[in-house]
């Protein structure tokens, strides 16, 4: 079982920047897949980031690419998104979550808001 609990979101100007932070419980963390997915209002949960489980490969979104950084610290049992040169359009709940297999995402957080104004 790991539990994920997100923090870090706010309200932040378009261009500015933040550190969104997920810290996980349990053993075995530094063995699962981890990922940050948002969803904004009206609109499906979409991908954002994710790392695997030795922060050996990378993948985003486009709509993120060049702008958000996924890194993970094992020893702290804990993933970050670091989200710069925001846009009102990343503005969402964002989800942290962890997977074993690519089949599926088996944790979830609470989800944190993040609001970009214009």
């Amino acid at each position: 079982q790991v539990q994920l609990v997100e923090s870090g979101g706010g309200l932040v100007q378009a261009g500015g920047s933040l550190r969104l932070s997920c810290a996980a419980s349990g053993r075995t963390f530094s063995s699962y897949t981890m990922g940050w997915l948002r969803q904004a209002p009206g609109k499906e949960r979409e991908f954002v980031a994710l790392i695997t489980w030795n922060a050996g490969s990378f993948h985003y979104a486009d709509s993120v690419k060049g702008r958000f950084t996924i890194s993970r610290d094992n020893a702290k049992n804990t993933v970050y998104l670091q989200m710069n040169s925001l846009k009102p359009e990343d503005t969402a709940v964002y989800y942290c979550a962890a997977r074993k297999t690519i089949l599926k995402w088996d944790y979830w957080g609470q989800g944190t808001q993040v609001t970009v104004s214009s």
